[in-house]
């Protein structure tokens, strides 16, 4: 199982929001570079970077920061927010972006994703960000009438590499993470699934190892190191 410590920029800095509101962000003091290399040197071989502005805007905002962290770390980098195009993912990739996530598009242009997989083989994640169940797009602004699961189960056989699933209403409100919904999604697919949203303690994480057979494949750890409540070391040690 792999953990991923996230990233989220908007207006070029690390912010954390509450359930996805731009107007509750949290402002880190490290530059995004500099987290990134503490993230890496700390142990950890992935990290999740989201583009909130991009998000809402539908094309990518905080190129410079995501670029100067790619300048400072080795590690392997997923970037979503604001990636709908063949064109913008084929500039990341070549910029040196591990895997690129489709998240809005995943919903509202289907056929992009599936181009996307059989052109960039094993580079491509689907972001399925959920509100009681059903799919919100455009930086959680908007809601649909999709159910994750049958959003998920669309994508099967395409070549995607992972589902990454966030339950919203945890997000960023350090209440647990929602584990029996994320592994109920997982064993509805064969596709891998990478769990995020609420992580806030070692017990989440222990609880989703436990899980791993269901097909969670992955952790997204955010506000939860930022301040501590999560201590690096005792998390690669509990998914080991």
């Amino acid at each position: 199982m792999i953990l991923y410590p996230a990233i989220d920029l908007k207006d070029g800095v690390c912010v954390r929001l509450l359930r996805g509101d731009m107007d509750k962000a949290t402002v880190f003091p490290n530059a995004p570079a500099e987290q990134a290399a503490v993230f890496e040197k700390e142990g950890f071989s992935w990290l999740h970077i989201v583009d909130l502005n991009g998000a809402f805007e539908g094309k990518p905002v905080n190129a410079a920061a995501v670029k100067s962290i790619l300048s400072q770390v080795k590690m392997q980098v997923q970037l979503g927010g604001g990636i709908r195009t063949l064109e913008m993912i084929d500039t990341w990739l070549n910029t040196g972006i591990s895997r690129v996530i489709l998240g809005t598009a995943a919903l509202k242009n289907p056929v992009l994703v599936k181009e996307a997989c059989r052109l960039f083989p094993s580079q491509i994640a689907v972001g399925i960000d959920a509100i009681d169940g059903k799919v919100a797009v455009s930086g959680w602004a908007d809601v649909s009438n999709m159910q994750a699961i049958e959003l998920a189960k669309r994508f099967e056989d395409v070549g995607v590499a992972a589902i990454i699933y966030t339950d919203i209403n945890r997000d960023g409100a350090m209440q647990g993470a929602n584990i029996s919904e994320t592994s109920a999604l997982a064993e509805s697919i064969t596709t891998p699934v990478i769990a995020s949203g609420g992580v806030s303690s070692i017990n989440d994480i222990i609880a989703y190892k436990a899980a791993e057979n269901s097909g969670i494949e992955g952790i997204i750890i955010g506000r939860a190191l930022y301040d501590g409540t999560i201590k690096p070391k005792e998390a690669l040690v509990a998914v080991k």
